[in-house]
């Protein structure tokens, strides 16, 4: 059933998954390959195309709407005021590695578009981050497989358990990162209250 499945929606849910954003779902199906309900080199591709994709997306939108798209979210705002303060200082290294840092996959490439970078240079160097990316992550969660293996014996009683707690994990990042952007929200909001206070000489909120 869970193979008949993943053959069926598995490749389409990996794609999705990376073209927007994509780390959980990357880890799930590597897991998946190395169960043999996938075929690694196939997930590599699909994961290659899907974050390539998106992040060339983000990139031209970050070109014509910057401003616009991190003004929308106040944590937005300001890891894109950082982003465009690494891209400034080593652009190239940015663009190469920015999938690999947890929280970054949306607004790098609207800040690597808004800074100005090349067109054609970004396809490149976007393409080889990609294919970086989607080997190095789903190899990873294949061995982590292997050693599951090694560990725990045969992986075939255990594999529910173990998809159970990589969905987990994934919840509770995205979780994580909610309750983070609201705090964050709150924050710029009360910042921004007190100082429309300040210029009409009303006395702070506490």
């Amino acid at each position: 059933m869970l193979q008949q499945f993943l053959q069926e929606f598995g490749y389409f849910a990996l794609f999705l998954g990376t073209f927007f954003e994509g780390e959980t779902i990357l880890v799930l199906a590597g897991f998946l390959a190395f169960r043999g309900y996938m075929d690694l080199k196939l997930v590599m591709i699909v994961a290659f195309l899907g974050s390539y994709a998106g992040d060339q997306l983000w990139y031209f939108l970050g070109r014509k709407h910057g401003r616009k798209l991190l003004a929308r979210k106040p944590r937005w705002q300001l890891m894109g005021d950082k982003a465009l303060e690494h891209i400034r200082r080593h652009p190239d290294i940015w663009v190469l590695s920015f999938r690999f840092v947890y929280g970054l996959r949306t607004v790098m490439p609207v800040a690597i578009g808004l800074s100005g970078y090349p067109p054609g240079r970004y396809l490149l160097l976007n393409g080889i981050g990609a294919a970086i990316w989607a080997i190095a992550l789903a190899t990873a969660a294949y061995h982590f497989g292997a050693v599951l293996e090694g560990l725990l014996g045969s992986v075939k009683k255990y594999e529910l358990w173990v998809l159970g707690a990589l969905l987990l994990l994934g919840v509770c990042l995205w979780i994580r990162r909610r309750i983070k952007n609201a705090r964050i929200a709150k924050q710029t909001a009360l910042e921004e209250k007190n100082k429309a206070a300040a210029t009409t000489d009303i006395p702070p909120s506490e």
